[in-house]
């Protein structure tokens, strides 16, 4: 978890950085009309759904746009007809990259995916190499605002899997099927909640060191600038101020 851990904290430093190129809004319209075209565009009865609505709205996304991409993925607009793809890859000193896209041309998509794996000192893999290597989780994350023994209680009653203590948050871990029960807990027990989603995260991490870590993160954020990309997940281990000095 350590990698995972310390990119995601310095991804959301990125976030507002991201939100001003415009690729958050783009990203999330994409989830949120996939996820209204395959389970409905009734949140109640669509956890995905809902989920992209509360990270359009965490974002500060106008109502307007989320409407409309609920009505693009229910038919009731017209859009343009999206895939879900997943690609796989090997990075320098042998990290697995899984990467989702959400795209309109998997040709292109693909071709250019493997540019830059190529241009990276990576190579794209056969579907299958590298999955199996992480579990999808669901990953919630609260600051350091409650006392840690209370939100443990809470999150484990609720059917949390783990929870740990990063540098300046909690991060609780769950099963996919539990992910919504352990969040309604935490938000019924009026904790803020900084980032919820369900994720792929690596069974094991490998340590990357001096020019590998750096030709790594240059890969990942290559592949994350990618308009397709919707996420990025690799199973490496990199000093956190080793990622904080590329950035």
């Amino acid at each position: 978890m350590s990698g995972h851990s310390k990119w995601a904290t310095i991804k959301r430093a990125k976030g507002a950085k991201d939100a001003a190129r415009g690729k958050l809004f783009g990203r999330i319209i994409k989830e949120i009309t996939i996820a209204a075209r395959d389970g409905g565009g009734d949140p109640d009865g669509n956890p995905r759904l809902r989920l992209a609505i509360d990270k359009a709205k965490g974002a500060n996304m106008p109502n307007d746009n989320i409407n409309r991409a609920i009505k693009r993925g229910t038919g009731e607009l017209e859009g343009v007809n999206y895939e879900e793809i997943s690609y796989e890859g090997y990075g320098p000193g042998g990290v697995a990259f899984l990467i989702e896209t959400i795209t309109d041309n998997k040709n292109r998509t693909v071709a250019e995916i493997r540019h830059i794996f190529s241009k990276n000192n990576g190579n794209l893999a056969e579907n299958g190499s590298v999955s199996w290597k992480f579990d999808r989780k669901g990953v919630i994350s609260l600051p350091k605002n409650y006392e840690e023994e209370e939100l443990m209680l809470i999150a484990l009653e609720a059917g949390a899997d783990d929870m740990t203590t990063e540098d300046d948050h909690f991060e609780i871990i769950t099963q996919p099927t539990q992910f919504e029960d352990v969040k309604k807990a935490l938000e019924t027990s009026g904790m803020e909640i900084s980032e919820a989603e369900v994720q792929m995260i690596p069974q094991n991490t490998l340590k990357v060191e001096g020019k590998e870590a750096e030709g790594v993160i240059r890969l990942l954020e290559a592949l994350e600038e990618h308009d397709d990309v919707q996420n990025v997940y690799a199973d490496f281990d990199i000093d956190a101020d080793v990622m904080e000095s590329m950035q």
